[in-house]
């Protein structure tokens, strides 16, 4: 396949995808398992009939995808809702995963009869759970969970990619016959990891802060090389670049950055591109027919790791936290395999290890069986169980920061002779609507009250309801050439119905006023009612 039809693929398939998506939302199957069909019926067996086999282009592309989707899901874990269940978080995305990927290895070596060091290669690619489809099926299904638990699934299934990583390559190196402390490496990768993530994550938390971005679009490319530049250093110095992307986005997404709703809405625009990029290109790279070869011992390492590693593991490492039955249950359930267990796979092997049975195939089989199963009934699961909270939102849960509501900010400097200095909140009789939110003087914020006296120099920020008439609103620029330079704004003859809200001059904006003076270069913004309400 040329770069030229490669990339009319995934326009065709990115477009194809965004347009469905508000129908795919309203199927009672995770739509992310629809993305995974969709690549199979551009696949080699597919209706489309494209060949393609380039595991080393599908590694490449899906790990990156992959940075991204760790990245914003450390980003948007908010430590202050997680906080009651950080314990248990933590538990099940190290131990927890550690012992999943050793029983299922010990299964596989005793039911199927596999050589052990392949088994515990099985184990360890298939030992995390898939954020992406956790978190896809609660919001679809606005599935807000009792008892913090889906704070829980949310750390737990976002940080424990990094320890079934760790332990995949353990495997891989242990089957090519290199000498290795398992021990040894996991320290190490974990040491890199959270010195790398959390170091980067705070000077970028600085620079943020700082007045060296001068826009939000060089805050959002700023931010952008963050990710790439966290999880590639560690991972350079032999540490575990997706543990630390992880606890950069974690350190970032809770620090307090301004204009945080603009960073989100990019980042998860890109994590749903990521996330349908990998699941279309896995579904493109399998070949269907080879499937049936893996059926079965599939079916049977899904249903052991279904109906008794995971619920096993996860009940004796959250009964310590007195967690209920019915906490334990769903966490038990909502255990899906995902993109991330592929992924693995792949660079498995890539890696060059020699299995009885095809690795990427026998790991689609159980990852497809684990969605189509366990995320269809997921939320008939939770609400039997009776862990359905109706009273909140899990929007509310997961940390967006996106302003779900109409409140704007505004920024006013009382200069000295401003006819409010002198005088307190409470005499300025303002709207309803209109609220002093914060004063900052001399430096310092204050919480303001009715009686609050206001002073020259102090900075006001007023909230208020954002205006969405801007279709009944137009605007238009204007440059001020030699019959205006030198004028005042007062003197200069508009049409009706025209006002002049801001004056660009180079890289600076300016609220004007009647006394504004005009240089040559000015460019002025004018609103106008929009053609439609002259």
């Amino acid at each position: 396949m040329s770069i030229n039809e490669s990339i009319l693929l995934m326009g065709a398939v990115i477009l194809i995808c965004i347009l469905t998506s508000r129908f795919l939302q309203k199927i009672p199957v995770p739509s992310l398992l629809l993305f995974l069909a969709l690549g199979m019926c551009f696949g080699e067996n597919g209706p489309v009939g494209i060949v393609f086999n380039d595991y080393a282009a599908v590694n490449v592309i899906c790990s990156a995808s992959l940075i991204c989707i760790m990245f914003y899901g450390g980003f948007g874990t908010n430590l202050s809702a997680a906080r009651p269940v950080l314990g248990q978080a933590a538990v099940l995305s190290t131990l927890g995963v550690a012992g999943t990927a050793g029983a299922v290895a010990l299964f596989a070596h005793l039911a199927l009869d596999l050589p052990m060091l392949e088994s515990f290669l099985i184990g360890a690619v298939i030992s995390s759970t898939d954020a992406a489809s956790v978190f896809n099926i609660l919001r679809c299904n606005k599935l807000a969970l009792k008892d913090h638990t889906d704070s829980l699934l949310e750390v737990e299934s976002g940080s424990n990619d990094p320890m079934s990583y760790m332990l995949t390559a353990a495997a891989v190196a242990l089957m090519d016959g290199q000498q290795i402390s398992v021990p040894l490496l996991l320290f190490r990768q974990l040491a890199l990891a959270i010195a790398c993530g959390l170091i980067l994550g705070a000077l970028a938390a600085r620079l943020l802060g700082s007045s060296l971005l001068l826009n939000q679009e060089s805050r959002t490319v700023f931010l952008f090389g963050v990710m790439l530049l966290s999880y590639a250093l560690p991972a350079v110095l032999g540490g575990n670049g997706y543990l630390a992307v992880y606890l950069c986005g974690i350190r970032l997404g809770n620090a307090r950055l301004t204009n945080k709703r603009y960073l989100v809405h990019f980042f998860d625009v890109l994590t749903d591109v990521s996330q349908v990029i990998i699941f279309f290109l896995l579904g493109l790279l399998v070949t269907p027919v080879e499937l049936p070869a893996v059926l079965l011992p599939a079916l049977a390492i899904m249903a052991f790791l279904t109906l008794v590693a995971r619920p096993v593991v996860t009940g004796l490492l959250l009964l310590p936290f007195r967690s209920g039955l019915g906490q334990m249950g769903l966490v038990s359930w909502a255990g899906l395999r995902g993109a991330a267990s592929i992924v693995f796979a792949i660079s498995a092997v890539l890696g060059g290890v020699s299995t009885r049975y095809n690795l990427y195939n026998l790991v689609f089989c159980i990852v497809l069986l684990s969605i189509s199963l366990q995320g269809t009934l997921l939320p008939r699961v939770a609400r039997r169980l009776g862990m359905v909270d109706r009273d909140k939102d899990v929007n509310k849960t997961f940390s967006d920061y996106q302003e779900e509501g109409d409140i704007q900010f505004v920024r006013l400097q009382l200069r000295p002779g401003h006819r409010w200095c002198g005088r307190t909140l409470g005499q300025l009789a303002l709207p309803a609507d209109l609220l002093v939110a914060t004063i900052f003087r001399a430096g310092q914020a204050l919480v303001p009250s009715g009686s609050t006296v206001l002073e020259p120099g102090d900075v006001l920020v007023l909230a208020a309801k954002a205006f969405e008439g801007g279709k009944q609103l137009g605007v238009r620029e204007l440059e001020v050439d030699g019959r205006w330079a030198g004028k005042t704004l007062s003197d200069v003859a508009l049409a009706k119905g025209e006002l002049v809200i801001l004056v660009k001059r180079g890289a600076a904006n300016r609220i004007p006023t009647g006394s504004t003076v005009l240089r040559s270069g000015d460019v002025l913004v004018l609103a106008q009612p929009s053609e439609d309400d002259a």
